[in-house]
């Protein structure tokens, strides 16, 4: 193995760079760009050179060997754009909260499909327990990286995070820190017992998520082709009840990319009356 050099950066030829655009374009449905090839060297780097390669094609070669699966998550966790906050889109919370209101029976679920580092499964999971209270009621976040699932399921974030949380509630499930964790604030136990975190890929979603009343994919679809588009919304709609809505980001549309599914309100859709 020869030893990696030691400049901050590894440099990448465009051969390698189309090897890593294809693999996390198979695995995620991510599209790189080549305008993205500084951030993909800028985010590999450092791994490359902590497992002491010099080059990029020595590094893949490492990845896609079947005995190396968790560099491969590795590799993924790095390369996926995690950007989020809490209630974000704050129209999209209040449709929830109608729809929690209007709920009849038990088992009102939601999904958080690209849930990132947890604060939109966390907003949602307040306003259900501000609606339904010790109802029964479900939040259920994945996302394909492992390290922000992690850091999901510790419910402990830095204060600056907390902008957008009303008042109340943020007073109510959300406790700050004090001493050596001052500046940060953590979800309550409670509430972190009513969400369940979990690892999925969206091109190959997990088969034991249930079925959900709302489903959220918001702010993520941005990074796919509009094939990829139509096939992952093909594969979330088989989780939707028959009754249900789902839920994409300001910046996106469906428009163009299922029959299925109709719009309600701008970036909100429910089921397509049945075809004859």
């Amino acid at each position: 193995m020869t030893q990696a050099p030691n400049a901050a950066t590894v440099d990448i030829t465009t051969s390698e760079y189309r090897q890593f655009q294809k693999l996390i374009f198979d695995i995620a449905g991510i599209s790189l760009s080549d305008a993205k090839k500084l951030l993909l060297v800028g985010r590999l780097s450092k791994r490359v050179r902590k497992l002491e390669y010099s080059t990029f094609t020595e590094y893949f070669k490492f990845v896609t060997d079947p005995a190396h699966q968790a560099e491969l998550q590795v590799m993924v966790d790095l390369l996926t754009t995690n950007e989020t906050y809490f209630f974000r889109e704050p129209k999209h919370f209040d449709f929830l909260r109608q729809r929690a209101g209007q709920a009849r029976g038990s088992g009102f679920r939601v999904w958080s499909a690209a849930s990132s580092s947890g604060e939109e499964a966390y907003s949602m999971a307040m306003v259900l327990a501000d609606v339904l209270g010790g109802a029964s009621w479900e939040v259920v976040g994945t996302d394909i990286s492992t390290r922000v699932l992690a850091k999901a399921q510790g419910g402990h974030y830095p204060l600056d995070r907390i902008d957008g949380i009303p008042n109340p509630l943020l007073k109510k499930y959300c406790l700050k820190g004090l001493n050596e964790y001052a500046g940060t604030l953590l979800i309550t136990r409670e509430l972190r017992e009513r969400v369940r975190f979990l690892h999925s890929n969206l091109m190959s979603p997990r088969k034991d998520l249930g079925l959900f009343d709302l489903i959220f994919l918001r702010n993520v679809m941005i990074y796919f082709d509009n094939d990829t588009k139509r096939k992952v919304v093909a594969n979330l709609l088989p989780y939707l009840k028959s009754d249900g809505h789902f839920i994409v980001g300001h910046s996106e549309s469906l428009n163009g990319l299922t029959a299925d599914l109709q719009p309600v309100l701008p970036t909100i859709y429910r089921r397509s009356e049945a075809r004859p």
